[in-house]
């Protein structure tokens, strides 16, 4: 049958399709282990009985789950047609639920001229069905409680400091060992950099890809994840790290790559794609013989081509349906809003597909609404349910907190959902994914702690990685033995993580920011899998003040109403119905001037039952705010929960223990957040 492709077991065998418009021959190959150096068996498909349009497709009995396969596709090399077909090369097949990784895979065989048959990955047969998922369900969290922490599977656990046995570090039985820790911090949804297969050799030599940002295959859990290397040990032990996930009351978000393959560009290796239809997968030069490149990663996926497009949604859907999994950024996504040509659509099917695709309609799909071409889509992605990563949030927030001029005024924006960018869809507050940092760029210690990158370990002379970070030492460039920077440090770590969690949105954290992890100022370690990148476990006693603070935090903001996400109220209606005002240092007088670097909000939260008066005060010297009246019978009832310029216990309380202050003015110091709380009820404003 020539569907569906990949392998599917069927009664009594497994049905093989797969996708190659110009192939001449297809051949399947099987093999006993990983790195045999022939297949034990070779199936040659008939172009006359085994295609039916450009599906070639074989029913063979007696193949059980676990089985490992590769292909062969014969036809022309002609790079000025765009063929790149290499009978030599094994391939993987593109919709294989699994892959494995000989001990001597070589990225290098796969791109010189000769075979690779004992150092090319393989693909595995996989029965879906054949494990009990104990009633598992998705969570479906509503978004005004969702609370993302973006992290990295090997990264999390595979620092020795994790306690853990070693063959479970970095692996997604070492996650589900961690889970404890996720709940205590109170995070909802683990956003998990690329998990999908991908080639850890893509990357200058001497290095290691790292963040996984090179996937060879769409459908296929990271081997190298699991701590079960059998065939099929990575299917299951995901599922394993998903279904404790779930207990604990925790969503699972993937980061996925449609926009690119490890293949590279024209130099690059054939593992799977430009092997069967190089036309089909890719974006070409107008010569064909080159690979369009909007991504900076050598090639661009051809999205938006009938095949591709059914290839990614049939991802997604299995990973929903098969794997269990909550939702999906996606990477570099306004690739997927170009066409053949590399012009951008102004309704691309692929993004109408997989938004209105019965199973992933109801997922949380997050977009990272760029690419490395320059396309910025942040405020204008297609689709209507479409969250967004906001690039502004980031940049406007550290512009503030550095004391920029002419910051306040977009900062303040961002704080409230920036209507600026969303008003206009008529969509819900939490289409905003507020962030500070993530896996790209500085973490939260580093982004206070140098003015300057320090990528001088990825051997490129520190000319990669991002020169517009918008960071602040704090008057020292690195580590400091000064205890007055490492306190200012200490609160502007605060600052950032305060105004993240309690902004009109999705808030995102990054693995470890609640612990002040450090790349000692490396802000692009994609290609260091070693302690630079891992969470050091040693800091979660070291910073435990900046940890407690995180936890209190959450602890907070997931008692937030969501009733508005029930009525489907919009965030200009959310906005035009509150009643809330902006001060400054006086009541009724805020200063959006260029040189301001102070802002205060009133609001009045009446599902909450709270006043809450909140001073963001950027400036290098304490402020005294005004405060407006909360009184209860002639008694103050203004309470101090937060106040990032005091330290730890006092700095955040539990929020309904939060003290009284007295007066009618508030000491703001410098660089601080303060957030003072009234029972609505007995206030009279």
């Amino acid at each position: 049958m020539s569907g569906p492709l990949g392998a599917t077991l069927a009664q009594g065998g497994v049905n093989f399709s797969l996708y190659s418009r110009d192939a001449t021959g297809i051949e399947l190959l099987f093999f006993d282990q990983p790195d045999d150096p022939k297949p034990s068996q070779t199936i040659v498909l008939d172009p006359v009985f085994n295609r039916t349009y450009h599906y070639w497709h074989i029913f063979l009995s007696g193949i059980q789950p676990g089985q490992i396969y590769g292909v062969r596709a014969h036809g022309p090399f002609d790079p000025s047609r765009g063929l790149r077909f290499d009978p030599s090369k094994v391939l993987l097949d593109p919709y294989g639920r699994a892959v494995v990784v000989p001990v001597q895979y070589s990225r290098v065989a796969a791109s010189q001229a000769g075979g690779n048959t004992s150092t090319a990955m393989k693909s595995v047969v996989v029965d879906p069905s054949a494990y009990d998922w104990e009633g598992d369900v998705p969570l479906k969290r509503p978004s005004a409680r969702t609370i993302i922490y973006e992290m990295h599977v090997g990264g999390f656990t595979r620092h020795p400091s994790s306690g853990l046995a070693s063959e479970k570090r970095g692996t997604f039985a070492g996650l589900i060992e961690k889970i404890p820790y996720l709940q205590e911090l109170g995070i909802t949804a683990v956003e998990l950099l690329p998990v999908f297969q991908f080639d850890v050799q893509d990357c200058p030599s001497e290095k290691v890809n790292y963040w996984g940002y090179a996937p060879v295959s769409f459908f296929a859990p990271h081997q190298a994840y699991s701590s079960r290397q059998d065939p099929l040990g990575p299917v299951n032990e995901f599922r394993d790290m998903v279904k404790a996930l779930h207990r604990a009351g925790i969503e699972v978000i993937l980061d996925v790559v449609f926009n690119h393959t490890a293949e590279g560009d024209h130099k690059g290796p054939t593992v799977s794609f430009r092997g069967l239809d190089n036309n089909a997968y890719y974006i070409l030069e107008d010569d064909r013989a080159r690979y369009a490149n909007y991504t900076g990663t050598g090639n661009t996926l051809n999205a938006n081509h009938p095949v591709v497009r059914r290839m990614i949604v049939d991802s997604l859907r299995y990973w929903v349906q098969e794997m269990h999994v909550d939702g999906f950024r996606f990477d570099l996504a306004s690739i997927l809003t170009r066409d053949a040509a590399g012009q951008v659509l102004p309704n691309p099917p692929v993004l109408w597909d997989i938004e209105s695709d019965p199973i992933t309609a109801g997922t949380k799909l997050i977009a990272e609404a760029w690419d490395a071409a320059g396309l910025y889509q942040v405020g204008s992605f297609i689709g209507d349910s479409w969250k967004e990563w906001n690039g502004r949030f980031r940049d406007d927030a550290r512009s503030f907190f550095r004391a920029e001029e002419g910051s306040v005024a977009r900062f303040a924006d961002r704080f409230v959902g920036s209507p600026d960018l969303y008003g206009h869809k008529q969509r819900e507050p939490e289409q905003t994914v507020n962030f500070v940092t993530c896996h790209d760029g500085f973490v939260l210690n580093d982004l206070v702690s140098y003015n300057r990158k320090h990528n001088e370990a990825n051997d490129e002379g520190n000319r990669d990685g991002a020169d517009d970070n918008r960071s602040w030492n704090c008057g020292v460039e690195g580590p400091t033995d000064d205890p007055a920077v490492e306190r200012l440090r200490n609160r502007q770590v605060k600052n950032f993580l305060a105004v993240t969690l309690l902004s009109v949105g999705v808030p995102m954290i990054l693995m470890g920011d609640e612990v002040r992890r450090t790349q000692h100022g490396n802000n692009n370690a994609y290609c260091h899998d070693n302690e630079l990148s891992w969470f050091d476990w040693s800091l979660v006693a070291k910073h435990a003040d900046v940890h407690r603070f995180v936890t209190l935090l959450n602890q907070r903001r997931l008692m937030r109403t969501v009733e508005h996400e029930r009525q489907r109220k919009t965030l200009i209606e959310l906005i035009q119905r509150a009643n809330k005002s902006w001060h400054g240092v006086k009541l009724g007088q805020p200063d959006w001037s260029s040189s301001s670097h102070c802002i205060v909000l009133n609001v009045e939260m009446k599902e909450d039952g709270l006043l809450v008066f909140l001073i963001m005060n950027a400036y290098w010297e304490t402020l005294e705010i005004e405060l407006p009246p909360a009184t209860h019978n002639g008694q103050s009832q203004w309470r101090r929960w937060i106040d990032t310029g005091l330290d730890s216990p006092m700095d955040i309380v539990p929020w309904r223990s939060a003290p009284p202050i007295a007066g009618a003015a508030y000491q703001a110091q410098a660089r601080s957040v303060v957030v003072l709380l009234a029972d609505l009820k007995a206030a009279s404003v």
